[in-house]
This record gives C-alpha cells, structure tokens and sequence, in this order.
C-alpha cells in the first residue's frame, strides 16, 4: 500500500506548550506536539492515492495541501509524539482505502410472489369491512 518508513522520513514535528491548567509545569514544559505532512509534495504516493487522499481529507487540509495534527493528552513529549504518529497513520490508511463497488442483487422470485400475496389479501380484508352494496 505505502512505505511507513519512508512516510515518516516526510513527517515535520513542532514541540509547543499545551493549553488548559497545569500550573509551573505547563507554562515551562513543550509537551503539546504539532505534526505537519505535505501531501501534495510527498514521494510516497502516486498521483492517483494523492487525489484520493485529497478528496478524502479536503476538510483537514490546508489551502497549501499541510495535514496538521496536534496531540496533548500526555504530559509527556514523547507519548504525545507517538500518539499523533499513530493518529496520522490511521488517517492515511482509512482514506486510501478504496470501497468496494456494490453488485445489485436480483429480487427472487419467490419475494415477489409473497408481497403480491400479501398486498391481495389485506386489500380483501379491507374490501369486506365495507357495507355490501344492495341494488
């Protein structure tokens, strides 16, 4: 499908300070990490996988083609970075996936018939709730 290792070579990380409380050890500690993948500049993909992944992720990506993800559930740099690894990669094989093409099934016969039947008898019974017509 796609060489992870040279994927990861395309891989640029950003270490940032994570938001929300915390106190001293937030304000002084980079352990939010910002991944960034250039899809449209990338090697590992043809150009078929690349139009594929862009229609995929168009509402991910930037107006210059950069997937960006960011991951601060860790306190720590480095599970951080695995995180957001592993949350790319997800992405990346979920969107190459290709569906695959629905081949419409015959109705059986046999379905057909019962429905028919089915139909003709509540509109008999039906029919009998009316008042007979005397003439």
């Amino acid at each position: 499908m796609f060489n992870k290792d040279a994927l990861l070579q395309e891989l640029t990380f950003k270490a940032i300070r994570s938001s929300g409380a915390g106190g001293q050890h937030v304000n002084k500690v980079a352990s939010k990490v910002e991944l960034q993948f250039d899809l449209l500049n990338s090697v590992v993909f043809n150009e078929n996988q690349k139009e594929r992944l862009k229609n995929k992720l168009q509402h991910r990506l930037t107006k210059d083609g950069m997937l960006i993800l960011q991951c601060d559930e860790s306190r720590s740099q480095h599970k951080n970075k695995d995180l957001v690894i592993k949350r790319f990669i997800e992405i990346i094989s979920t969107s190459l996936i290709e569906p695959k093409k629905r081949i419409p099934t015959k109705i059986p016969k046999s379905v057909i018939r019962k429905r028919l039947k089915n139909k003709r008898n509540l509109s008999e019974k039906k029919a009998n709730r009316k008042k007979p017509d005397i003439d």
